[in-house]
């Protein structure tokens, strides 16, 4: 009965202020809910047997809120909206009208304003995202605080779905390697703008409001401006792919990022994980949000391989001479499910485990018992060992991927 979890949760301690107005469905399991300091305000529907609130979480407090299967660590506030299948860690901040859909990692301390849609989306600590914004299929890092953090200016789009009715269109925006060591300098994108998927943005580069960035900005420290106007028109024709070898090679690069992410959540967060059980289901939480990134990526790659056939016909038949592109293209479609096998494979990578323990041991001299705080002491030394080690899975993910290719 919905009363009777209701009744056991206001005995655990949670703090509802009308219970009439509070559902939670049976599959639910109260155990799985804190009982300290957590607040569910009027409105608040929650669903899901995988759902886990931790200590400290306030929802709804903005507006009616419903969660169905997400993990939800301390001191969150999430203020409105739906949020299915993702997971927020500490400290993380939602405004109300918020559609969090599934897949998505919100790292410590990092806040989205009202009216914001994301889905298959890694925000790294404290980067944050204004108000009216559409950004799925994106991992985001950089900055190093609260004050000094990575930002998408309000109405901005991530463009991630193609004239050629495909997704495989992920934009890595800063990197894992570097990101997770939390001293990058941040990337700022300025409002009523928007990405046209895929692209690669570089640590330190700022967008003018208003720009639509098509190309990749790997240049730190620079300012780039533009305009969103209509400059040339030039031919559609349908699955074409004239530029396969930059989607392939951005894709690919993008899935080998999320391994070492994936692996630095199982030999570094780990590590901090108590005894507390909410925190550790947590954490799984977490991991199984990468690997269902991992796994859409793929989805999304499988699709366009499957279009290759296709789309080396057309090419014969407009250029009326062989596609520059034929043998990728042909590689791509004929080697898929080695291709696929590779990934999965890539996804156990551990890395040069020599420079891996360099790192932990730094790391593990330095510990306390907040993630954050540990990885801000870190040394020199021990980033730069851990920035190797995790770059070291990127380059070799990607290599055995490329290798397959014949990508150059």
């Amino acid at each position: 009965m919905v009363e009777d979890k209701i009744e056991a949760l206001i005995s655990k301690g949670v703090n509802i202020p009308q219970p009439q107005s509070i559902f939670i469905s049976e599959e639910v399991e109260v155990d799985n809910i804190s009982g300290r300091s957590v607040t569910l305000y009027p409105g608040v529907r929650i669903y899901g047997k995988d759902t886990i609130i931790s200590d400290g979480v306030n929802l709804g407090y903005e507006g009616p809120l419903t969660i169905y299967n997400c993990q939800i660590g301390r001191e969150c506030r999430l203020s409105g909206g739906i949020l299915q299948g993702s997971t927020f860690l500490k400290g993380v901040k939602i405004g109300p009208e918020a559609h969090v859909r599934e897949g998505c990692l919100l790292e410590e301390y990092s806040r989205c304003a009202h009216c914001v849609g994301i889905k298959h989306t890694i925000l790294f600590p404290y980067v944050t995202l204004g108000s009216l914004i559409n950004f799925c299929d994106c991992l985001m890092a950089g900055g190093r605080d609260r004050k000094n953090h990575s930002e998408v200016g309000s109405s901005y789009i991530h463009f991630n779905y193609t004239p050629n009715q495909d997704k495989a269109t992920a934009t890595l925006i800063g990197d894992v390697p570097r990101g997770v060591m939390l001293d990058q300098p941040p990337i700022f994108l300025g409002g009523q703008g928007g990405i046209v998927g895929p692209v690669r943005i570089e640590f330190g580069v700022v967008v003018a409001a208003g720009v639509i960035v098509r190309k990749d900005l790997l240049k730190s420290g620079r300012v780039y401006m533009g305009s969103a106007s209509i400059q040339r028109d030039i031919l559609f024709h349908p699955l074409l792919y004239s530029n396969i070898k930059r989607i392939l090679r951005l894709n690919i690069n993008y899935i080998s990022n999320l391994i070492s992410l994936r692996r630095w959540y199982l030999d570094v967060r780990y590590r901090f994980i108590d005894n507390d059980p909410l925190e550790k289901g947590i954490l799984i939480g977490a991991v199984k949000k990468i690997d269902m990134a991992i796994d859409e990526r793929v989805r999304r790659l499988r699709e366009i391989a499957e279009k290759m056939p296709d789309s080396i016909r057309i090419n014969r038949e407009i250029r009326k001479s062989e596609d520059p592109n034929h043998r990728i293209k042909e590689l791509l479609f004929e080697r898929w499910a080695q291709i696929e096998d590779t990934f999965s494979e890539s996804r156990e990578l551990s890395g040069d485990i020599s420079i891996r323990d360099r790192f932990l041991e730094h790391l593990d001299r330095g510990k306390s018992y907040e993630y954050i705080d540990s990885i801000k002491s870190l040394s020199e030394d021990a980033r730069r060992y851990g920035t190797q080690w995790l770059k070291g899975i990127v380059e070799e993910s990607n290599y055995r991927v490329f290798s397959i290719l014949d990508l150059r």
